[in-house]
Parts: structure tokens; sequence; C-alpha cells
């Protein structure tokens, strides 16, 4: 195990070598990726091509130009990687860009794995599912061969159970959402703060502001430890009554015993809707 001043000083070294190398993507050349020497490639194109609440324009996209390009360079490269992982927004599948990566992977001799993966299948209460493709060339191969050059869709948690994984559409069913939801932790579990107050100041931090809704359509993220609490600090993220009062049914609101919250955005407190979800600390119990 390596202690944190080693780390530091491979990581230097690593950036003095390589990553203090900066330009333009699309003007790479089979040449420059052959000199990096980089046997596994990890990759997160931009995910604005593709993303469902854009225009959809796929490789059509500007932004998608730079992956584009060095899907292109691969059957060019002397030294092309032997693994890679490739990492997107969910509806990336779906596209002429997906499309092609997966012709030049087969082309190059990469056998592919992909996945459609949320951080709840892994017990974790927060909805962010993310598309996942993992590449090996030949004569690597993968643990579990039968799933070889296919797109597995499997909600059911990968942890603290022995079901087999699910393949395809009836993946998707509520069924299978709500037991995958029931196998999370609280978000309790997760928090920073846990006390409230009834004193905070509800006209004031950053959702003063906020308005009903906004471009981005991703979703939360949480707050649990210490037994200290600093009312101030907590006054700052409080949501003003009167945003409450008018835009209350387009919020999402989670508590600290859910078992799900959405994704943040980098919208979240300048708009109410699709932005992240809300924690309420108090909960109102109705009378039955």
């Amino acid at each position: 195990q390596l202690e944190q001043w080693e780390l530091l000083f491979i990581c230097l070294c690593f950036v003095e070598q390589y990553w203090s190398r900066q330009g333009n993507i699309q003007s790479l050349t089979e040449v420059d990726l052959d000199s990096y020497q980089a046997n596994v490639w990890l990759l997160s194109p931009p995910c604005q091509p593709y993303t469902r609440q854009g225009l959809q324009k796929h490789s059509a996209d500007a932004r998608a130009f730079s992956f584009l390009n060095i899907l292109e360079l691969m059957p060019r490269m002397s030294k092309p990687p032997d693994m890679l992982l490739v990492e997107n927004v969910v509806g990336f599948e779906t596209s002429d860009t997906h499309t092609k990566m997966v012709e030049v992977l087969a082309n190059s001799g990469l056998v592919t794995q992909e996945f459609i993966l949320s951080p709840l299948q892994f017990g974790v209460p927060y909805s962010r599912p993310r598309y996942f493709c993992l590449a090996k060339r030949k004569p690597l191969s993968f643990q579990y061969q039968l799933f070889n050059n296919q797109l597995l869709l499997s909600p059911s948690p990968l942890f603290g159970n022995n079901e087999k994984t699910v393949i395809g559409e009836n993946s998707q069913s509520q069924e299978n959402w709500d037991k995958l939801i029931d196998s999370c932790q609280p978000i309790e579990n997760f928090l920073e703060f846990t006390s409230s107050s009834d004193q905070v100041n509800t006209e004031t931090g950053p959702f003063a502001n906020a308005e009903v809704s906004g471009n981005d359509q991703e979703t939360s993220e949480t707050f649990v430890e210490g037994d200290e609490f600093d009312f101030g600090a907590i006054d700052q993220f409080v949501v003003p009554l009167s945003l409450i009062e008018r835009w209350g049914s387009a919020m999402d609101i989670v508590y600290p015993d859910s078992k799900r919250c959405c994704c943040f955005t980098k919208s979240y407190y300048r708009y109410v809707k699709g932005t992240g979800s809300l924690l309420a600390t108090i909960q109102v119990k109705f009378p039955s």
C-alpha cells in the first residue's frame, strides 16, 4: 500500500510527462496516440449530444467530433489499447455514435460488454443510471463470456442477493425497480447533519431565488456523521416557505428514511424541478 507522499510523487511525475500536454483532441493523429503507449483507455465523451433533454443530434453534434476522431484513429494505430472503459449518459447506447464505436471495436479485435448501471444497484440511495462499455482485446476475456457483445439492463441489486442478472426490457419493470430501491440503505446513513431547527431563516440562502424548472433533467446526493451541529451552517440550505407554497408540488422531496433520491445537476437551487431532490428533516404525520 502506497503512502500519500508516494502517490503524490507518482502523480506529479505522470502530470509532468503526459498531462501537461494541451491541445485539441480533433487534431490528434495515430502517431500521437501511439506515443502514449497506454494499454488501458478510460473514455468519457461529452454527453450533450445524447441527453434526453438535448437536441439529440448524436454524431452530427460538434461536441461528438473529438470522440469520433479517436474512433477513426484506432484502426490505424500500431500500439492500440488492450482494454477500454467508455462511460456516458443513458441514450448514448441508441445513438449512431454508439453504432460506430461498436463497429470499430469489433473490427479492431476487441470484445465488449455493455451495461446500464445505477448507484441504486450498489445499495446507494442515488438514482443516476449511466451507460458503461467494457472492451478487451483478444485473447483477453471476461469472466462471464455469456454477456459478450451484449447490452445488459440489470436493475437487480448487485450485492446482497444470489439472483441471476436480468437481461432485456423486462428488467425495467416497476416491480424490479421497487425491489431495487428496497435493497438500498436509507438516506440518513449518508447525512452530514443529524439535527434540524425550527428557527432557521427560510427566506435566505441559495434557494431564495430559485425558479420552477431548468434545462437540465438529471436529478441528489445526500448528507451523516458527527455529533456537533451548526445551525448557522444549515441555515443557508433551507428552502424558503414561500417557494414551498408556490412550487411544492414540483419538488422531489425525500426524508432521512427514504431509500432513493434524484441526481443533482449544476442547476440545483437555481431551478426547482428536475435538478435534484430536497431533504425534509421532519416528516409530517397525518391522522389516520
